[in-house]
């Protein structure tokens, strides 16, 4: 297609793993899934949904803020910068960035989903003829090495927006940023979006959304058990469970057996009582110094933040504390 380089690193994270994760979460007590293993296609297609349903603020609030903030943004990164987005999804967000930047060396997606990220990398390429996107197909929230980059001068800068670091308990926050640390390298910085704290009844309806699209999204890991594990579960006798526990500060997502039953996934067997909740998902919220004190524990020094005007939702400005 026409427009600019465009280059794809698959570094071939496994269906495998999903297998296994999905056994061995399974047969643990309590039972739960891996909340990384959401978006397949439909999954993606799913979150996609979920951003512009009416309760769920947190992506409008983010790009309110980035759209406001791109050019403080661009002034902290600088000219020639390497720009690495880990967990890429359908670069909605980036585009906002990188119009903002000065001659960006080059662009660096990486994501789990394979069809996805080529099928986005090949259209912002596309839309930004000058830029070379070097797209990498790898599992971001485990160590692994980038291929050679674009670019001599400028430094390398991490983009994790969506609230994604609020997945992570709070010591593996600690550890995904010791981890971002080392990808970036000395002189490295991050910009990173994060939920804040708030009223209950805002979360809550934000993860129960009217029309279900939250409640679709969690179940479609079921229907990808199914799909990819040989796996009969019977779909709609589970139900989609969030709701906001303030005492750890996090949103928690379940999935809910309705009934007595038995499923076979990968020719193992497993049993689930009625009410049986597996676990699939947290999401915490963090106050600013909260969040400010983890990354300083992950060897980050805060830069700057912004918040959306209504205060929902924070973005952050590190750089790797040498």
């Amino acid at each position: 297609m026409d427009g600019g380089s465009f280059t794809f690193h698959d570094l071939a994270p496994g269906e495998e793993s999903f297998r296994d994760s999905v056994l061995n979460g399974l047969s643990g007590e309590p039972k739960s899934l891996p909340c990384k293993f959401f978006y397949d296609s439909r999954g993606a297609e799913l979150f996609e949904r979920i951003t512009r349903v009416p309760e769920y603020y947190l992506t409008r609030a983010e790009i309110a803020i980035l759209e406001e903030e791109a050019g403080a943004i661009a002034a902290h990164i600088g000219p020639h910068a390497r720009l690495i987005e880990l967990g890429s999804g359908a670069l909605r967000k980036v585009r906002i960035l990188l119009s903002a930047l000065d001659r960006p060396a080059a662009y660096v997606p990486v994501d789990i989903s394979r069809d996805q990220l080529r099928a986005a990398g090949e259209q912002l390429a596309g839309d930004f003829p000058d830029l070379p996107v070097v797209a990498v197909c790898a599992d971001y929230t485990r160590p692994f090495t980038l291929p050679p980059l674009p670019g001599r001068a400028g430094k390398r800068v991490g983009f994790f927006p969506g609230s994604t670091i609020g997945n992570f308990e709070p010591e593996g926050v600690v550890a995904f940023l010791k981890h971002c640390a080392q990808l970036l390298g000395p002189g490295g910085e991050i910009v990173i979006g994060a939920d804040l704290k708030k009223d209950p009844a805002i979360l809550n309806a934000a993860y129960n959304d009217a029309a279900g699209t939250n409640a679709a999204f969690n179940l479609n890991l079921l229907g990808r058990i199914n799909r990819e594990l040989d796996g009969d579960l019977r779909i709609d006798r589970f139900a989609h469970v969030a709701f906001y526990e303030p005492g750890q500060g996090r949103v928690e997502l379940y999935v809910k057996s309705l009934t007595e039953q038995s499923a076979t996934i990968a020719g193992r067997r497993f049993h689930f009582a009625r009410d049986e909740l597996i676990h699939t998902e947290n999401s915490y919220k963090y106050a600013v110094p909260e969040f400010r004190a983890l990354a300083a524990r992950a060897g980050f020094r805060y830069v700057d933040a912004w918040t959306d005007r209504a205060e929902l939702f924070s973005v952050y400005y590190f750089a790797v504390a040498r």
